[in-house]
């Protein structure tokens, strides 16, 4: 049977019905320029999290600030060829990444990848509702000067309000469909850099412009070799990938909004490598201009704005931080979230539908974070279920480029009860055997301590795995 051409429909019944968030694109939809797919990095780059790993590594590997600017850099452009790998498909075809997942595990395994990646997408897209609420909670305080009254669940009044505001803005962005998710990326993006940009102009007026030459040094370890700074400059490289794992394996959710393949890499061109390079030379610069002007190494960028003593700046910051959070959490959170609960059930779940289940787990997740959940260490959950997303990563990339050779059935791919993706009763088990034993690694290096030095280069040595096990366990190429 011959492949699909790019842009064909499926027809008949193997289509999910009309408005459901796993329907290939149309024509009509595949409206992202560049500059839409540049902001989806510069949103997954700009958030408080992803600003303190990066001031962090600055400091924890006691590396010139170069080296550790140079490795953010390398790490930009090996997730750039990643994420051109892992989104060609979505592109091409304009499936999502649960569909884009069937090719390889099957019709039914596919649900597997999905809902792996849903879960760790829901936990995290309500634990950062939350994170987002304190920067409107910060710029209640600062106009009002309230403090919020007694704690419930160790929110005050304030603090309830602004996840309330915050949970009903997700709710409304995403109920106005894609464009909106798209337009607010397009206005975030660029509004982070403003501000940070205008952080490190204030930090270089006190630092009497010592603020350049201390960027290079004031991190650095006296004693440091040149094994030493290569031994930082690969452990950094590894640390950034790994934080960029999740949007690796679904950036088809996105790239099938792409116009086409050359807009996707012009975006990912700009958007990684030029995204890490804005972003880290200000995290550095601003790392260290707080270590001239306030004498100490200070990760997080609130605390930086608050010892500046500017109302303005702090009104600023909160807005900032508020949109910096909402972008990140549309990138690498809502979307996997909504198009793995609607592959639970395809055809029944809908795109609005799945945002209100994954809202409703976010309400519960962002509300008993501060009082309960945060206390309860259910990071080593999330993470194993990180982990084993890695395998899942290498088994489509060698099934899609080495077994498929780049052409896919988008029927077939809609076919729930038949097909050459429904292998034997829709689960491919070469694939879900392949998947169990590269997951095994991954797993390990989460829960086993001898496995703590490969910390930072798990996720890439667990795609190699899944990749390079599923090709020897595979008796000949799949069939295309």
């Amino acid at each position: 049977m011959t492949s699909i051409d790019h842009g064909h429909v499926p027809t008949g019944n193997t289509m999910d019905p009309e408005g459901n968030t796993l329907n290939p694109v149309g024509a009509n939809e595949k409206t992202w320029g560049w500059f839409a797919i540049f902001n989806v990095w510069a949103n997954d780059v700009q958030s408080l999290f992803g600003y303190s790993l990066v001031a962090s590594l600055f400091i924890s590997y006691g590396v010139s600030g170069w080296t550790a600017f140079a490795a953010l850099i390398a790490a930009g452009l090996f997730t750039m060829w990643m994420v051109n790998l892992s989104g060609a498909a979505g592109e091409k075809y304009g499936i999502p990444y649960p569909v884009l997942a069937r090719a390889s595990l099957g019709t039914s395994g596919a649900k597997l990848p999905a809902i792996l990646r849903a879960t760790v997408a829901v936990f995290w897209y309500g634990v950062q509702v939350y994170f987002a609420s304190t920067a409107v909670a910060l710029l209640i305080r600062s106009i009002t000067g309230a403090s919020g009254g007694a704690e419930i669940l160790g929110l005050t009044g304030i603090d309830w309000l602004s996840f309330f505001i915050v949970w009903a803005f997700h709710i409304m962005i995403f109920w106005r469909g894609m464009n909106w998710v798209e337009t607010f990326l397009n206005i975030a993006g660029p509004f982070v850099y403003l501000v940070m940009i205008g952080l490190v102009i204030v930090l270089w007026q006190r630092s009497d412009g010592q603020l350049l030459s201390a960027a290079g040094t004031i991190f650095a370890n006296p004693d440091a070799s040149f094994a030493s700074e290569f031994n930082g400059f690969v452990a950094i490289v590894g640390t950034m990938v790994a934080y960029f794992a999740a949007v690796m394996i679904n950036f088809s959710d996105f790239s099938r909004y792409a116009k086409d393949r050359p807009t996707m890499l012009l975006g990912n061109l700009t958007g990684l490598p030029f995204n890490m390079i804005l972003f880290s030379a200000l995290a550095l610069l601003t790392t260290a201009g707080a270590a001239v002007v306030f004498g100490e190494e200070i990760t997080n960028p609130s605390e930086i704005v608050e010892r500046t003593d500017s109302v303005l700046l702090g009104i600023i910051a909160a807005i900032t931080f508020f949109a910096a959070t909402v972008g990140i959490n549309l990138v690498a959170n809502f979307i996997p979230a909504v198009n793995g609960i609607a592959n639970l059930a395809p055809g029944k779940i809908s795109f609005r539908q799945a945002g209100l289940i994954t809202s409703a787990f976010a309400l519960i997740i962002g509300g008993l974070w501060t009082s309960f959940i945060s206390e309860f260490g259910i990071g080593g959950f999330v993470n194993t279920l990180g982990a084993t997303l890695a395998p899942i990563f290498g088994i489509m990339i060698v099934d899609y480029y080495v077994h498929r050779k780049g052409h896919l059935d988008l029927d077939d791919l809609y076919n729930m009860q038949g097909g050459r993706y429904h292998y034997q009763d829709g689960w491919n088990r070469t694939a879900v055997m392949a998947f169990g034993l590269a997951a095994v690694f991954s797993v390990a290096t989460v829960w086993v301590p001898w496995f703590g030095f490969l910390s930072g280069y798990n996720w890439v040595i667990g795609a190699v795995l899944g990749g390079g096990i599923y090709t020897l366990l595979a008796k000949s190429p799949a069939r295309v």
